[in-house]
């Protein structure tokens, strides 16, 4: 028995594959590898979020449940698109002294014990 050909793909855009170090996207003919260490806003999706993906144009992906927009560009080149947050600085809360907490690197100089 001879099968027939290939049929035609049904999804434009695919996600193959997950680990803990990314995921792997199949969009037309290329597969594309997505590290979670370049694009951490994927790290704590759900495996039925991250499926979920459209390729509203060849250039162009979205996550609806993520609501992640991302060029297909910034998988292959994400040295052009740098991570940058313009969320303002989270503020430390006061410890149970009410005096301002001791960031990470901060430490304090400590005194000789007193010989009495």
């Amino acid at each position: 028995m001879i099968s027939g050909g290939r049929g035609t793909t049904t999804s434009a855009v695919e996600v193959t594959n997950v680990s803990s170090h990314g995921f792997w996207l199949l969009i037309g003919e290329t597969e594309r590898f997505v590290p979670f260490k370049e694009f951490p806003w994927f790290k704590e999706a759900r495996i039925n979020e991250l499926i979920h993906v459209e390729l509203p144009n060849p250039h162009h992906l979205y996550w609806p449940a993520l609501d992640v927009d991302l060029a297909v560009e910034s998988i292959d080149h994400p040295e052009r698109f740098p991570l940058v947050s313009r969320a303002p600085a989270k503020r430390l809360p006061p410890n149970r002294s009410g005096t301002k907490p001791r960031r990470a690197g901060s430490a304090r100089k400590r005194s000789a014990p007193r010989r009495g």
